[in-house]
């Protein structure tokens, strides 16, 4: 079994966990601040199933209907949890209108808080696992599923600072405000993790240094050559996807110009391996001498060594 595999079901045990304590704590306190956090953690058991079925089919091997991968499976997970934060959102405030219209007293037993805030200490703790372990294994559904629990913390860290008011000021209503002000914060949320799940899908442009670390391992490898341009890289989960163009001498012979190759695609995926996670899946058009960018057209082309260092 995969690690990534087995941080989703990690993830899962811990969403459980989380949402036990947090349902007793509103049981004990009836506040709506406290209800509309344990409903977000439903979502997050949700979506933590969502994710461990999006791992389980990405990590299957490409086959005749999919011979580029499965790899974008993991986007489709976190489109999911995004729109599934959205509609949490919209039931908290929908939760808070009928509060506010309708305020009754709340109960603050020592224990209902005290529940509450040691499911928000778990869910700090997982979710900084959750987004060091996304980042590391390139994996979208985890790190969707991170920045959804970071935002739970906070939401949990708001809920209880607005519900020990309430007793404080004697305002009623004020319960209803924090449910709110969640909803608000959850609805950010919700629309960052569909647009970056959404710029996955759609094969946006890379980061800056993504790019620049790809470049450099075709400059520092491709002795030989003359001139590689249109670089182009996307990446789908743990997969990059690298395309360009190589200029070769005119005179060069068809095995020459393979080894070049070779030693490139060597030199991006250990870049892209370095961390023994990320694959790469590399295409070179080997062109003649004669197809060199010309000179008003010459910023995205890398100029390289006639011979090898």
């Amino acid at each position: 079994m995969g690690r990534t595999i087995l941080v989703a079901w990690a993830s899962l045990l811990v969403s459980l966990v989380v949402l036990a304590t947090k349902t007793e704590a509103y049981r004990l306190t009836g506040s709506v601040a406290l209800y509309s956090d344990a409903l977000e953690t439903i979502i997050n058991v949700a979506t933590a199933l969502a994710a461990l079925f999006a791992l389980w089919y990405s990590a299957r091997p490409a086959d005749t209907n999919h011979p580029y991968g499965h790899d974008k499976a993991e986007y489709l997970s976190a489109i999911v949890e995004g729109a599934l934060v959205l509609a949490t959102a919209f039931v908290i405030l929908n939760a808070a209108f009928a509060a506010w219209n309708h305020p009754v007293p709340v109960h603050t037993p020592l224990r209902g808080i005290a529940l509450n805030a040691a499911a928000g200490l778990v869910n700090l703790v997982w979710a900084l696992v959750l987004l060091r372990e996304g980042r590391r294994l390139h994996s979208p559904a985890l790190a969707a599923g991170g920045r959804h629990v970071m935002t739970d913390v906070w939401t949990t860290v708001a809920v209880l600072a607005g519900f020990a008011l309430v007793p404080l000021t004697g305002w009623l209503r004020f319960d209803a405000v924090v449910a709110a002000v969640v909803a608000l914060n959850i609805l950010r949320t919700g629309w960052a993790v569909l647009r970056n799940s959404v710029g996955g899908l759609m094969d946006e442009v890379q980061d800056p240094d993504t790019v620049t670390t790809i470049r450099g391992a075709i400059g520092r490898s491709g002795g030989g050559a003359i001139e590689a341009h249109d670089v182009r890289l996307r990446v789908a989960g743990r997969m990059t996807f690298v395309d360009f163009h190589l200029v070769v001498p005119s005179d060069m012979t068809v095995d020459a110009a393979h080894v070049i190759c070779d030693r490139i695609e060597r030199a991006i995926r250990d870049e892209v391996s370095r961390d023994e996670v990320g694959r790469a899946t590399i295409t070179i058009h080997v062109e003649p001498g004669y197809k060199t960018k010309p000179t008003h057209d010459r910023a995205d082309a890398l100029l390289l060594a006639r011979t090898r260092p």
